[in-house]
């Protein structure tokens, strides 16, 4: 009995004096990947069964021909079990990093959910209001004159379009997150996109004295959705001209480079600040506090067009950017040629 009290006693010393090792190992390591913690806490669990095993035979005084023989059975059974330790620990590793990234995801995107409703129900409420009290107006007869009845007439009109353009964002986002986007690809001259897109955001630009350029040259085939570029072209346009002060220029050209076709559209809009850089083609993101319909220029906006571009870029295997120069910022899309 004395003797098995002994042999514990030896075991538990040279494996905890492994473990205190390996657990100083680990403080220092504690900025590490999981996949490093996890490989250093096998190679101590193991290193603790070696040497309480080892310590245990040097103390039975075994001979040398059989303190060898015990070493190496335990040295064999301590290689398999780093090696498997080693596999399935990396397996463990990228599924814990996989899963703290997807938990990651999840609480951004609901955030940006919670955001975008109160935002759009914002946006949707103040407008409302403002026609629900023009139209009492008109109708209880309270406003007569012929102008302002006009003006009020008018400006109801243009709070529908607003709030239709808002509800078709909606929707056409919703057909992005949701998966639902089918796309039908045809080869389409980018020339007469970008033509249709610059007659349709003329009268926004011509009202905010800025000038649309297009490249003379340079317009390639595409092969894309030929619904889905337009929309991506002009929700382009009209983001650079909103938020480009007046008298300045929204440039647009085209090219091929190596397997991709490039679209940048450059503003003048005074560059945007590196802390919203990452963040422009968020759901909602307007890079302003104020969130009044149409402080960012003529025509407002619910801060989903950039979102939608990401959406129907990223749905044609394509990608896009944006980064400052020297008067604005440039938004580039690259689409591939295939």
């Amino acid at each position: 009995m004395n003797d098995m009290l002994l042999i514990g006693l030896y075991a538990l010393t040279a494996g905890g004096v492994v473990g205190l090792a390996g657990a100083g190992m680990l403080r220092l390591l504690r900025g590490r990947s999981i996949l490093i913690h996890i490989l250093v806490l096998l190679v101590v669990t193991v290193l603790a069964v070696v040497a309480g095993v080892a310590t245990v035979a040097w103390a039975m005084f075994l001979s040398a021909h059989d303190l060898t023989v015990v070493l190496v059975t335990v040295s064999a059974s301590a290689v398999i079990s780093l090696a498997l330790g080693a596999i399935f620990g990396s397996r463990l590793a990228a599924a814990a990093v996989w899963a703290r990234a997807a938990r990651e995801r999840e609480r951004r995107l609901e955030a940006g959910r919670r955001e975008l409703v109160a935002w759009v129900s914002h946006d949707l409420r103040t407008p409302l209001a403002g026609m629900r009290a023009m139209a009492e107006a008109l109708e209880d007869r309270i406003i007569n004159d012929p102008v302002t009845v006009t003006d009020y007439h008018r400006r109801i009109r243009v709070e529908t379009d607003r709030m239709t353009q808002l509800v078709d964002d909606l929707f056409e986002l919703s057909r992005i997150n949701a998966g639902a986007l089918r796309l039908a690809p045809t080869t389409v001259p980018l020339r007469e996109i970008v033509s249709d897109a610059i007659a349709g955001v003329a009268p926004l630009a011509a009202n905010r004295k800025i000038q649309l350029i297009a490249a003379d040259t340079g317009w390639p085939l595409v092969r894309a959705g030929e619904r889905e570029l337009a929309r991506i072209v002009s929700n382009l346009l009209i983001n650079s001209v909103r938020y480009t002060p007046e008298d300045g220029t929204v440039h647009i050209a085209a090219g091929r480079e190596h397997d991709d076709v490039w679209l940048a559209v450059s503003d003048t809009c005074g560059g945007i600040p590196d802390d919203d850089l990452g963040r422009v083609f968020d759901v909602a993101f307007r890079g302003e506090r104020s969130r009044t319909p149409g402080s960012a220029g003529s025509g407002g906006g619910g801060g989903l067009g950039l979102a939608i571009v990401r959406g129907l870029v990223e749905a044609h295997g394509g990608r896009v950017d944006v980064r400052n120069t020297d008067r604005g910022c440039q938004f580039e899309v690259r689409l591939p040629t295939g």
